[in-house]
């Protein structure tokens, strides 16, 4: 089983469109049974919060519903669970670090590492543009799923 954990600032926009995004695209492909998907924050802001609504909005224009989902933080135990943890952007991945306490088995990176454009995933909460997060999520864990197909993981 491969299991993914998709992780950003406090959990309620881009990590748990990520989850639910890649939990679809597997479910589609008919591969659920081979992962187990989930989501965290880096900081503690979020943490029993709902997916935050504009986030929900765009992942149900798209047939897709966050039910059920809370924020949670990440902890030092996700790293020893999880074999790949995928960050919304580098800002996390300093976070993620400290969390950790480091990255010795070289699990953690950004999701768009994997697409043909290495970047960030802008934070919605901010910018207010959650159909441009939405599409680099997508962009994302298409490209992570190809990889994961390379490898011959999948």
């Amino acid at each position: 089983m491969i299991k993914v954990l998709f992780v950003c600032h406090g959990n309620i926009c881009r990590s748990p469109m990520s989850e639910f995004i890649f939990r679809d695209m597997v479910k589609r492909r008919g591969l659920s049974a081979q992962f187990s998907i989930a989501s965290a924050a880096t900081s503690r802001e979020e943490i029993g919060n709902p997916v935050y609504p504009p986030a929900r909005r765009k992942l149900r224009e798209h047939g897709i519903d966050p039910v059920g989902k809370t924020a949670r933080q990440m902890t030092k135990a996700d790293y020893q669970e999880y074999d790949y943890l995928l960050a919304a952007e580098r800002y996390n991945i300093n976070n993620m670090l400290r969390i950790t306490g480091g990255d010795p088995d070289h699990k953690i990176s950004r999701l768009l590492d994997f697409s043909d454009r290495p970047r960030d995933i802008d934070d919605p909460w901010y910018t207010g543009n959650f159909d441009v997060a939405y599409d680099d999520i997508v962009e994302g864990c298409e490209a992570f799923l190809a990889y994961l197909e390379e490898e011959g993981k999948i």
